[in-house]
């Protein structure tokens, strides 16, 4: 059964490309009813491959608004303006990630949007938020892990990127979370809320850990910390076939478990060696050279050691324990692979989900004021 947490919560998604219809994609998993609202030449994602940079009809689109309707409105014609008032009127969430200012000149700034309806929860998402020097500066994931801090601790002697997108994927997630405690809080008070979402702050609220360690005198840097690539008992490596493993053998019975299995329980004394661990970390990736990686996974497929072969995206699917999970399905009405809502709920997976579908604003308006 599809779940019904957000069962007549209705969404007005007016975003673009990836993080903001994430987040309203979540919403609709759990039950809300969102429209997504795009202008006459349509979401650019309908004609961007983001993986290859094609240029053309791209599935992309059709799989972060499966569950939605979309609908077509140019809200700078004074018709389509008033269509979009009644959906505002009407709407419990609006979803918008235009660039600051974009809204007052569309006539609909958030104070407008509370005039027109007090109990709206109006969620704004933007790189940098609403205020700071960066307010209209123009960027994207790349910049914004950048400008948190979050790249500069990334790889070894040159900062790596992430894949998939840290802070679009962050800032449609802390989206979700401020809008949910916004709807918590309006069934008390009755009222909205306007909420400023950063995409830069949603990975920059990650760094009280390092901006800590920093105060204290010991700034984590990259390949030398314990959780940057620093110590020889959490890293990647490289087995004989040119595949890769992970360990992550922080505690130290994990570490005397790891040791044990590969027959070496000398270098169980050796995990408090300074960071970082140079030496350790080379004699620890002399052992896994000696085997391909599937020979590894047999010897610690009963050795409790925090150990797993990276899996390389075509391996994902097909893996035990993705397959238990039951989150990764063709969408529906697409050429596209979907995974679903990261969560079961009472026992059971999540549902499919049904493919986006092209509706009539003017339809949606009858149906909202017929509550």
């Amino acid at each position: 059964m599809p779940i019904a947490f957000l069962n007549h919560i209705r969404v007005l998604d007016l975003s673009q490309f990836l993080p903001g219809p994430f987040a309203t994609q979540m919403l609709a998993d759990m039950g809300a009813d969102v429209v997504k609202v795009e202008p006459p030449k349509g979401d650019p994602m309908r004609a961007l491959d983001p993986v290859t940079n094609d240029r053309g009809r791209s599935p992309y689109h059709a799989l972060v608004n499966a569950g939605k309707r979309v609908v077509t409105l140019d809200l700078k014609s004074d018709a389509d303006k008033e269509t979009f008032t009644d959906l505002i009127r009407a709407a419990d969430v609006l979803m918008e990630s235009y660039r600051p200012g974009v809204m007052e000149r569309l006539g609909f700034g958030h104070e407008t949007l509370r005039k027109l309806n007090p109990s709206l929860v109006h969620c704004a998402l933007s790189g940098f938020g609403q205020n700071g020097p960066l307010r209209l500066t123009g960027g994207h994931d790349i910049n914004y892990v950048a400008a948190a801090g979050q790249l500069g601790l990334t790889g070894s002697a040159v900062p790596h990127m992430a894949y998939p997108m840290v802070a679009d994927y962050a800032g449609a997630m802390q989206s979700v979370v401020a809008i949910l405690g916004a709807l918590v809080g309006r069934g008390r008070t009755g009222q909205g809320a306007y909420l400023d979402v950063a995409m830069a702050d949603s990975v920059l609220a990650w760094q009280s850990q390092a901006l800590t360690a920093l105060h204290r005198g010991n700034a984590p840097a990259r390949g030398k910390s314990l959780l940057t690539g620093g110590a020889a008992f959490y890293g990647v490596y490289e087995t004989a076939d040119n595949k890769f493993v992970s360990l992550g053998a922080i505690e130290t019975v994990f570490w005397e478990n790891f040791c044990n299995a590969v027959g070496r329980p000398d270098l169980i004394e050796r995990q408090s060696e300074p960071l970082p661990q140079t030496d350790l970390t080379h004699d620890v990736a002399a052992i896994f050279r000696t085997k391909d990686r599937d020979a590894w996974d047999d010897v610690f497929s009963d050795i409790d050691c925090c150990y797993h072969p990276v899996l390389d995206i075509d391996e994902v699917a097909a893996h035990p324990q993705n397959a238990a999970r039951a989150l990764i399905q063709p969408q529906a009405g697409s050429d596209a692979i979907a995974v679903l809502q990261p969560f079961w709920t009472d026992g059971e997976p999540p549902t499919a989900r049904p493919p986006l579908r092209e509706a009539s604003a003017s339809d949606i308006v009858k149906e909202w004021k017929r509550g």
